[in-house]
């Protein structure tokens, strides 16, 4: 793990690439939607930048990695997940150095500031470095993502200044392409120059389904009869963050939830890992479902993934599955269960 870490050398040109980007103020003439490429040298993969702060509300670069990250990005800039939504902090893979006040900045990054020797004085002066990543909170960076980041930052730096004199630098010259910033090493060392790349369409991730145990299911309708009752059925990231261990990254699990439509009962809520997300809430279900009296004629679901989960077993006991718009009684239900979530001190 120590490796892992960046020494002071690597904290120190990063904090330098940071404030060499901040004084050129290139959100002055980028929109978030001025999007272009940083390859990263160490394994070719491309980081999608943005600058944001046009709105005067963030300052930051924000280099959304990979695939991933890109369908992320494209997420929110189509508002198919609004920005001001906690959702969008769970789709964003990317790597942000932003300009904030220093209140927002923990123990540990003050501590790097100071075995640099650096200060900083005033609103949105502060460098903060963090990693993003789908289900996990904001986290500091490796040693191999802060020298990936100075480049960024270098990087787009160049291509700001280039894009104020010549604002048709990001403009591709055909098709779905997106200029990128790509490394060239020689014996003289790195150096970097500008290709056009073609944006593969993005496509969502496949979630396989477990198998289905076919003989928990006949015994759940040989003693549980179906009754007229309609279920609502969601899983969405908790409010607050946990974690397994002292130290490690915290996480947001997913919270599922299961209650009857008409009387507002919570039939179950249990905590579901990411990773093992499509295992889980199925084994969860049948364990419900195990336990219940009587089944519902209906279960309701608003997300795509939630009735794609369910489907099987749905089908497998002879409920109707359906697809709506909004759970009636679902919203109420997430407030309350707010207050069981203490507030994460990082």
């Amino acid at each position: 793990m120590a490796s892992k870490k960046p020494t002071l050398e690597d904290w120190r040109g990063l904090y330098k690439a940071a404030e060499e980007f901040k004084e050129i103020e290139s959100w002055d003439w980028m929109l978030d939607s001025d999007l272009f490429g940083v390859q990263n040298p160490e394994n070719g993969e491309v980081g999608y930048c943005c600058i944001l702060g046009a709105w005067g509300e963030m300052f930051a670069l924000a280099v959304y990695l990979g695939e991933e990250g890109l369908r992320g990005y494209l997420k929110i800039q189509s508002q198919e997940v609004p920005m001001d939504t906690l959702d969008a902090i769970h789709i964003q893979k990317c790597l942000m150095a932003s300009f904030e006040d220093r209140r927002y900045l923990t123990k540990a990054d003050l501590e790097v500031i100071k075995r640099l020797g650096l200060k900083f004085r005033g609103h949105n002066s502060w460098p903060l470095f963090r990693n993003y990543s789908p289900g996990y909170y904001p986290w500091y960076l490796t040693r191999e993502e802060v020298r990936y980041l100075t480049l960024a930052l270098e990087q787009a730096k160049d291509v700001c200044l280039r894009f104020l004199d010549n604002e048709d630098l990001l403009t591709p010259p055909k098709g779905n392409q997106l200029l990128v910033r790509v490394p060239v090493k020689d014996a003289s060392g790195l150096s970097w120059k500008d290709e056009w790349m073609e944006l593969k369409p993005i496509e969502e991730k496949e979630v396989v389904l477990p198998p289905i145990d076919e003989v928990r299911l006949k015994r759940i309708e040989k003693v549980a009869p179906h009754q007229p009752m309609t279920w609502e059925v969601d899983f969405s990231y908790s409010p607050e963050p946990v974690r397994d261990k002292r130290g490690e990254r915290p996480f947001y699990p997913y919270l599922s939830i299961w209650i009857d439509q008409d009387s507002r009962f919570i039939l179950d809520v249990f905590l579901l890992k990411g990773s093992e997300l499509p295992s889980q809430f199925a084994e969860e279900c049948i364990k419900l479902l195990e336990r219940a009296k009587s089944l519902p004629t209906e279960i309701q679901v608003e997300k795509e993934m939630v009735f794609h989960l369910l489907k099987p077993i749905a089908s497998g006991l002879g409920i109707k599955l359906q697809l709506v718009k909004k759970l009636t009684a679902m919203e109420e239900t997430r407030e309350s269960l707010k207050e069981l979530f203490p507030r994460f001190d990082s």
